[in-house]
């Protein structure tokens, strides 16, 4: 199942850690400094600076003497590749955002709108301003994309078909698939209709009623999908 974006404050001490895990991993420092080594590239995140761990990616971390706190964000959401891509970002608005969501943490029931925020925001803040370029291209709205396909499983549906919807060519709905999402529009829509369909399974219908509604073209192939 996939990862629920998860903010969380964790003190970092002298003793050393090291493991790997399936999902992005962001560390802003707020205090002290972090040693961290990723896939053999050493780097340190102080006070106001900040790391995107990829999923898979080994990482080695201690930090020395008084010892670091960091805002840790824990998620899969395929934007933050593109910020993995930068060894580390010293942007003041990034550390503003994470001293506040500090704060929030302390008191999650007045915090809980900022907080179910924040992941988003932190991704906001840690993009670049766009270029005049960027900023005209056309936005894509993922989750209205998503509601038109899951209504539409009975249809042979193509990366045509969505990129008629986006208001986009093929081949730059797929570019830009790639860039938003991290996988190819059809990757996209596959994982989608997959995931629909484990939702109705969980629910408790049948495995030939589920296949029927997701566009499945059997109840065997639905079962071998989800095995996959």
């Amino acid at each position: 199942m996939p990862i629920t974006p998860a903010l969380s404050l964790r003190d970092y001490g002298p003793s050393r850690g090291s493991h790997a895990h399936d999902h992005f991993q962001v560390l802003i420092g707020l205090r002290g400094r972090l040693d961290i080594e990723v896939e053999g590239r050493g780097a340190g995140i102080g006070v106001g600076q900040a790391q995107v761990v990829a999923p898979g990616d080994r990482h080695d971390f201690e930090a020395r003497g008084q010892g670091s706190l960091c805002l840790v964000l824990d998620t899969a959401h395929a934007p933050w590749a593109r910020c993995a891509e930068r060894a580390a970002a010293d942007a003041p608005q990034l550390h503003a955002l994470a001293r506040y969501l500090a704060h929030c943490i302390g008191q999650p029931q007045q915090s809980a709108l900022a907080l179910r925020q924040g992941p988003a925001l932190l991704l906001e803040a840690w993009r670049p301003a766009p270029s005049s370029a960027e900023a005209r291209r056309r936005r894509i709205d993922w989750q209205a994309l998503e509601a038109w396909a899951r209504a539409r499983w009975h249809e042979p549906l193509a990366v045509a078909d969505l990129a008629e919807v986006a208001c986009l060519s093929a081949s730059q709905f797929a570019q830009r698939c790639r860039e938003e999402q991290g996988v190819s529009a059809m990757h996209w829509l596959r994982t989608l209709r997959l995931a629909h369909a484990r939702e109705l399974r969980l629910g408790g219908l049948s495995v030939a009623e589920t296949a029927r509604r997701t566009g499945y073209r059997s109840p065997s192939a639905l079962t071998a999908a989800l095995r996959r």
